[in-house]
């Protein structure tokens, strides 16, 4: 098996209706709305915000194959204490699941953009090629700085995502017993990931392709 690697009071009706217009904040000043998925797992679930304005392709890539419902009934097959968890690449059996093709690695965007391999935020996993990533993820268990762009390859890997509920599954899941290749002994499968409804919506209102 190969290892891949977030008051003043008005007293009249006009002055009211003056200060509420004065208020509305103005397009450019909204912040953006970024999409999120629920993450069902044997452990519990995890909510994910993800980050398109850092890593487009390899949220976009993330969001095809949770429309896709590819992760459903995969396991998180890799898992290092105080490092990661990772998944999405391998089903209870352990066999692994065929993958559209990888996409290009956005690690020196990402952390341009401040985004880092700290505690709970997603990346992408990948081989020893710097575009290999397709499916697999991990979520760091701690801040992993090594793993940030330029990192000792030169390269490093993309965090496109954090943990924003549900931390304390994902430190659960850390706790497991594990074999050889760090594979927990009693599999942790994620049942299902899901785009949640808001984000869904608020990407109609503003055009966006909801994936």
């Amino acid at each position: 098996m190969k290892h891949w690697i977030l008051a003043t009071t008005l007293l009249c009706a006009s002055t009211l209706g003056f200060a509420a217009k004065a208020s509305e904040p103005k397009a450019a000043d909204a912040k953006p709305v970024h999409p999120q998925v629920e993450m069902v797992t044997s452990k519990g679930k995890i909510v994910i915000e993800l980050f398109p304005e850092a890593a487009p392709e390899s949220v976009a890539n993330f969001q095809q194959y949770v429309k896709d419902k590819f992760y459903d009934g995969t396991i998180f097959h890799r898992v290092i204490a105080g490092f990661v968890a990772q998944g999405g690449g391998f089903d209870v059996k352990m066999k692994q699941k065929d993958t559209r093709p990888p996409i290009k690695i956005e690690a020196e965007k990402s952390f341009k953009a401040g985004f880092k391999n700290d505690r709970g935020t997603l990346a992408m996993a990948r081989t020893n090629d710097p575009n290999s990533a397709t499916s697999q993820f991990y979520i760091n268990l701690k801040d992993n700085d090594f793993l940030n762009w330029p990192s000792r390859d030169g390269f490093g890997y993309t965090t496109f995502g954090k943990v924003v509920a549900g931390m304390d599954v994902v430190d659960e899941m850390a706790k497991v017993a594990t074999q050889p290749g760090d594979v927990p002994v009693e599999p942790i499968v994620i049942t299902s990931v899901r785009e949640l409804p808001a984000a869904k919506d608020a990407d109609k209102k503003t055009g966006k392709n909801s994936k």
